[in-house]
């Protein structure tokens, strides 16, 4: 079916969804392969060309990335809502056990500090200075 004129849409390359999203291409084409983002569409040279809905989705796999998620998790939360449901139950899921992660990192961090380092690699630092 032919489309109404002007109702085009931009198409991006791997190269500007990159730039738009703040990531590698090398990541946008990782998250092509991984399922994360629905497979491109391609130009009779082969280009991926991505839409406005795949930069919108990459700059979300960018945050939750940045949050300590792991694609697989964030896999999860995209499938959920390619199928409908509203993932937010557990995206909180796994944003308090992210955040158990990090306080159980920042607790170990605190008891090396208290503890110091040992007499004997404090001698070892001292001879190497």
């Amino acid at each position: 079916m032919p489309r109404a004129p002007g109702s085009e849409r931009r198409r991006w390359t791997v190269g500007e969804v990159a730039r738009a999203a703040g990531v590698s291409a090398k990541a946008v084409r990782i998250y092509e392969a991984k399922g994360l983002l629905d497979p491109a569409d391609r130009t009779e040279a082969g280009y991926r060309m991505f839409t406005e809905h795949d930069v919108a989705l990459v700059r979300f796999i960018r945050r939750a990335s940045a949050l300590g998620l792991s694609l697989a998790e964030i896999k999860e939360i995209i499938d959920l809502q390619r199928e409908g449901a509203q993932p937010c139950a557990r995206v909180l899921d796994l944003l308090d056990r992210r955040i158990r992660q990090i306080d159980r990192s920042l607790a170990d961090l605190r008891a090396l500090r208290v503890a110091g380092p040992s007499p004997r690699s404090r001698t070892r630092c001292q001879a190497e200075g």
